[in-house]
């Protein structure tokens, strides 16, 4: 009798166990050892070359199948004494990014900043930000960024769709935003 209670109860718990692994196994993890970065991203996604990209440009995967989806991790260097907060409350950063976009006329890009909200991993901030871009008549995208500050450099993540598939991935792409961090070993 005892047996069977303990076989039952492992039982319940093994599938307990897969159950909770279910939600993350459409995830790989990629670290960034050199610069000190980790976060998600989706089965079926591939590093990508990128000629000709903006400095800073460090890692750059796309979607296999829906190609117009991606993600993005630019460095850019920062004051070394300056804090995520030092550069604005995530509201203000967010219209910083959302002006320098606008601001280049020729690219026909218009940017809307959604939400800006702030989250805290081991002591640090980073600034969570939503955008809707618009690239051109009738074409939109909707993009998510996780922005964090180390060191003297700004760690800005970015994943990014077409509008009209947003609805499908959404809560995917704020697992995988939400995932990223400076790595900690």
């Amino acid at each position: 009798m005892i047996k069977r209670l303990i076989s039952l109860l492992l039982i319940a718990v093994t599938f307990t166990l897969a159950s909770c692994s279910a939600s993350m196994s459409g995830l790989q993890r990629y670290t960034d050892a050199i610069d000190g970065y980790q976060f998600l991203y989706p089965n079926g996604w591939m590093p990508v070359e990128v000629q000709n990209a903006s400095d800073g440009v460090d890692v750059v995967y796309r979607d296999f199948i829906e190609r117009t989806e991606n993600l993005s991790v630019i460095i850019s260097e920062v004051n070394e004494n300056k804090d995520l907060s030092d550069l604005g409350s995530p509201t203000d950063v967010g219209y910083r990014f959302m002006k320098m976009v606008n601001q280049n006329q020729d690219s026909g890009r218009n940017a809307e900043l959604i939400s800006a909200d702030k989250r805290e991993v081991d002591g640090k901030d980073y600034y969570i930000l939503e955008y809707r871009v618009k690239l051109g008549e009738d074409q939109y995208r909707h993009n998510l960024a996780s922005v964090v500050t180390n060191n003297g450099k700004l760690f800005t993540f970015n994943i990014s769709t077409k509008e009209s598939r947003w609805d499908n991935v959404s809560e995917l792409f704020r697992i995988v935003a939400n995932s990223f961090s400076l790595a900690s070993y």
